[in-house]
């Protein structure tokens, strides 16, 4: 477990003018790659208020001095992977000295209105580019309130569970070429679907388009090949954390799934959030997960607090409403197998994770059933549909729904937060933000 150092101090306050409800106090700092809107070179960055601070700059003005970045420069790169392999002290490191630059009592960047003009970019005035360069993206199945309630609707309560469910973090291998970023457009996928009562299956659009609220880790420092990580340094390889939607197709899921799990179901879009939040900035929301019982095997034992109090948000929007509706809360504590398990089991063969690989949790519901993280539960198997403040019904998505999902945490007069949002649409129509506006 990580020791809490100056940067969590919750009275920290920046020279950059920040609001006491921003997703992004001095406390956060989190990385992702921009743009200038004007056009210009991608680099990397954080964010600070409604302000993106471009760190490519930073470290030509010698500020990382006597870090492992210094020099190096990985600031310019147009993903993040070259920062995320230099390793956990690189980036702690780094974290602390953005922090300093930060603090409202010290003028290094504050009174350099040369440098400032540089470094310091509205975010109105910039584009979020795609943050990692994504070699391999497994997908785990570690919500069991998620696991009970799926397998309840498909095969009855007697048979919720699977066997192996209780002993080992279940997970496909996704497809890295399709996960998109925030905003991205969002196309109704075709496929084989077979309805109960058919002889045969028939092929066209899907009809139970659905979403599932997931978190996703990114690797930094990779493990070599034959070199399984254990649980207790699993940590040390993750470099952070973002939102993710698996976009799911029902219908053409249920046809396919046996014996080997989805494929079509999944493989055409996953949206993530632009801004990865660093494991150390989530550090004083870190606290138990449930109880597990059984007790795992030795390699998947976890004794210490190895998860976070991540509050966690879908929202829905028509293209008739003006604004979102709530359908679901959640949290990330609610997950049976935590992300140092998820590791620990995913290289005990000897399977070499890699820089940018994404690892997502699965999707997240809680013990309500307004902590359901997915519509396929939501609707108890398209049997009850969600009812919209417009009057408009919902057992699946329909063309121009729009669906937010928002993480936060919150405590000590602080908040970090981010979300991710997307139109769904039979056709693409929309491009950057599609459901501003709407």
């Amino acid at each position: 477990m990580d020791v809490m150092d100056k940067t969590h101090d919750s009275n920290l306050k920046s020279w950059v003018n920040v609001d006491e409800k921003s997703d992004f106090p001095i406390q956060n700092i989190p990385f992702g790659v921009y743009s200038p809107k004007e056009g210009g070179d991608l680099h990397v960055a954080t964010a600070i208020g409604n302000y993106i601070l471009d760190l490519a700059y930073l470290d030509e003005a010698g500020l990382f001095e006597r870090t492992e970045v210094e020099g190096t420069e990985v600031f310019h790169e147009p993903t993040l992977n070259a920062f995320m392999s230099m390793g956990r002290k690189a980036w702690k490191d780094t974290r602390k000295v953005i922090s300093q630059i930060l603090n409202e009592n010290n003028g290094t960047l504050r009174d350099n209105k040369e440098l400032k003009d540089l470094a310091l970019v509205p975010m109105k005035n910039a584009e979020m580019e795609f943050p990692v360069d994504i070699g391999d993206y497994t997908d785990f199945y570690s919500s069991k309130e998620h696991a009970s309630n799926v397998g309840t609707i498909f095969r009855g309560p007697e048979n919720a569970l699977m066997p192996n469910w209780l002993h080992l973090p279940i997970a496909y291998h996704g497809r890295a070429s399709s996960v998109v970023l925030d905003g991205a457009d969002i196309v109704r996928p075709k496929g084989q679907t077979k309805a109960p009562d058919a002889k045969n299956p028939s092929f066209g659009d899907s009809k139970r388009m659905d979403f599932e609220l997931e978190m996703g880790l990114f690797i930094g420092a990779g493990n070599g090949l034959s070199e399984p990580v254990s649980v207790d340094d699993a940590e040390n390889h993750i470099f952070g954390m973002a939102l993710v939607n698996d976009w799911s197709a029902r219908d053409i899921q249920t046809w396919e799934y046996q014996p080997l799990g989805p494929f079509l179901a999944k493989n055409f879009a996953t949206t993530i959030s632009p801004w990865i939040i660093t494991l150390e900035a989530l550090e004083p929301f870190r606290c138990k997960g449930p109880k597990q019982n059984p007790e795992p095997l030795e390699y998947l034992r976890n004794n210490k607090d190895s998860t976070f109090d991540i509050n966690l948000g879908i929202y829905l929007k028509s293209d008739k409403m003006d604004s979102y509706d709530l359908i679901s809360s959640s949290n990330y504590n609610y997950l049976y197998w935590d992300m140092n398990q998820q590791i620990a089991h995913h290289t005990i063969t000897g399977c070499n994770l890699r820089t940018g690989d994404l690892l997502a949790s699965g999707t997240i519901s809680g013990p309500e059933k307004d902590n359901r993280g997915s519509m396929l539960e939501l609707t108890w198997g398209w049997s009850e549909p969600i009812k919209l403040s417009s009057g408009e019904e919902r057992i699946a998505l329909e063309d121009g729904d729009c669906v937010m999902l928002k993480g936060w945490c919150q405590k000590d007069g602080f908040r970090i937060a981010r979300e991710t949002a997307a139109r769904f649409s039979l056709l693409a129509q929309y491009h950057k933000d599609p459901c501003q506006d709407q």
